[in-house]
């Protein structure tokens, strides 16, 4: 495995993808080894342990911006140290397909209203089309064994079984910003779409045994927990994201439009089998994600 110093050491900027000023990310376009490559920079969340806090170990410099009254406002910096103080969670994706990128680009976004015509016509088709070699990187982990070292829980059985472990959204050090996915075995549920009542015990097992193993691990109760997946999803091999309702930055990723608990996806299977292939289901779409780039599916949304 490549060092990423060394990797980042290399890295020529070519462009800023997207800068958030509320989520505090950034997503930078450049080259290593005259390859696509992206990093995104994310600032740490504050560290607050349960001992009393020195403000003076933590501000390191200090310079006024104005003050009114009983109120000062100053640019600050901080001191920082690895692992317990980073400034900062450095993502990178290298090299970086032209999927990655426009994912990462900033764009304009529609509100998509799908029905189950358009999904049948258009979008199988697509979804069969970012299947295979496009997500190895799943495989990899399910089958081969890669980032085992942080699995959290990992069940080999072919049907039931799961791999539980850290979303790279996640610094790993604040419990406020708890991100887990949980990667499932079986290969033939691609998003909601493919749900139904025959699904309903296998997903309420799931759901109580990621509850279970992250309560336990991480000291945490139950009804601090949120569950739910995508629509359309990030990659469609189903998987089903845990984070804490505490967490500060999770952006669309939990905005209506995008996220379905999975709560509510059990109980709409068992009240209707057939729910999800019935449903028209609405959702935000960048122009940058492939299926807006399907004309049929485009003009099929423009015309409802």
């Amino acid at each position: 495995m490549s060092d990423i110093s060394s990797l980042i050491s290399g890295f020529q900027f070519k462009q800023v993808l997207q800068s958030d000023p509320q989520t505090k990310n950034i997503a930078l376009l450049g080259t290593i080894n005259n390859e696509n490559a992206i990093v995104s920079l994310e600032k740490s969340h504050f560290f607050i342990s349960n001992d009393t806090v020195d403000i003076n170990q933590t501000v390191q410099e200090l310079q006024l911006i104005q003050n009114n009254d009983v109120y000062y406002w100053s640019a600050a910096s901080l001191v920082q140290k690895l692992p317990d103080l980073p400034a900062a969670k450095l993502n990178l994706i290298y090299p970086a397909t032209e999927t990655h990128i426009q994912k990462l680009s900033t764009q304009v976004s529609h509100y998509v209203l799908e029905t189950p015509q358009m999904y049948q016509e258009f979008a199988v088709s697509y979804i069969e089309s970012m299947k295979g070699d496009r997500i190895k990187w799943v495989y990899n982990i399910l089958f081969e064994g890669k980032e085992s070292e942080t699995f959290v829980y990992h069940d080999k059985d072919p049907e039931t079984g799961f791999v539980l472990l850290p979303d790279m959204k996640w610094d790993r050090v604040s419990m406020d910003s708890l991100y887990l996915c949980c990667i499932v075995n079986r290969t033939d549920i691609s998003s909601v779409r493919d749900l139904n009542a025959s699904h309903a015990s296998y997903l309420q097992a799931l759901r109580n045994k990621i509850l279970e193993v992250t309560c336990e691990k991480y000291n945490i109760q139950p009804d601090q927990l949120r569950l739910f997946i995508h629509y359309h999803p990030s990659y469609y091999h189903f998987h089903i994201h845990c984070v804490t309702i505490k967490h500060p930055g999770l952006g669309n990723g939990i905005n209506v439009g995008k996220a379905i608990l999975l709560d509510d996806v059990i109980e709409n299977i068992q009240l209707a089998s057939d729910y999800y292939q019935k449903k028209t289901i609405g959702f935000i779409l960048g122009e940058n994600h492939g299926l807006w780039n399907v004309d049929g599916y485009r003009n099929a949304h423009l015309q409802h």
